[in-house]
């Protein structure tokens, strides 16, 4: 019998309280291990390098504090592993709801392929262009959830340095290389930081270019995932909407569409070339 299609707005668990409660349960053990080793928030953040208003936006469950942050706050307060136990915990509820469960599966998997019509693959994006797509939401995110995704962003690119590295490959509509989000400058950043992605070995790179008159994947953006396992699964998402298919047969379907998106698009050596010829215009 096949796995039931599993959906982020379905899960309890991922509803958009969890990640905050996750953080405010943390914050709360943060600030009574410190009260309990006798330190100020002052005190505390000078030992950790962090300012008073950081500490205090840590134990009120407002910030992610960053995995190194969660092991040097644990020893510094002998908390005897509790705050280190509940880094995994902590990482995941920077996520938006609707996409811990594909985060914890991406970070995970053997393989990544993803189909991109929209916006530069979360995988690939820099830092400024990152910011610039979280900074364009409506209704617009606050400063701080707009800090916490990008970071959370950044962090999902250490999937790059895992040894051996998944195999990984990508599909990008022409249009979303030449879509300036951010401005000119943060394309230009932006596209050069796609070249150098291009270049590791266990990445792949393909263009939709606009000219092409057959292009199966108009329905929208997805991605699919292999995990250690075996099992394979796709992500798809729309207005924050998401859905995690295990259904062999969903998965099957969308496996043959990107094969054909795949021999619709520029090869990656061509693909390449045309970002290259594309950074040339800016």
């Amino acid at each position: 019998m096949s796995e039931p299609t599993q959906s982020a707005d379905e899960d309890p668990g991922a509803g958009p309280d969890s990640g905050a409660g996750v953080l405010r349960a943390f914050g709360g053990q943060l600030k009574r291990f410190r009260v309990r080793a006798g330190l100020e928030r002052t005190e505390f953040g000078e030992r950790l390098g962090y300012s008073v208003s950081t500490i205090a936006a840590y134990e009120q469950g407002r910030r992610v504090p960053p995995p190194e942050v969660i092991d040097q706050a644990d020893e510094l307060l002998d908390a005897g592993g509790v705050l280190k136990e509940m880094k995994e915990e902590v990482e995941r509820a920077q996520f938006p709801a609707f996409f811990r469960d594909a985060a914890r599966l991406e970070a995970e998997a053997v393989e990544l392929h993803v189909y991109a019509n929209q916006a530069v693959p979360g995988l690939l994006q820099t830092e400024e262009y990152a910011r610039a797509v979280f900074g364009m939401m409506r209704p617009p995110l606050e400063e701080d959830v707009i800090a916490q995704r990008v970071s959370a962003r950044l962090l999902r690119q250490e999937v790059f340095a895992k040894h051996p590295a998944p195999l990984m490959s990508f599909v990008v509509d022409e249009s979303v290389l030449r879509r300036p989000i951010g401005g000119r400058r943060v394309l230009r950043g932006q596209l050069e930081q796609i070249l150098l992605a291009g270049q590791r070995r266990a990445v792949e790179i393909q263009v939709m270019p606009l000219g092409s008159e057959e292009n199966a994947g108009l329905a929208g953006p997805f991605t699919l995932i292999e995990t250690n396992e075996g099992r394979r699964i796709a992500y798809v998402e729309v207005q924050n909407v998401s859905r995690v298919h295990t259904e062999r047969r969903l998965v099957w379907g969308l496996e043959i569409k990107y094969g054909i998106l795949r021999a619709q698009a520029l090869t990656p050596q061509a693909s390449l070339t045309y970002v290259e010829k594309l950074l040339g215009e800016l």
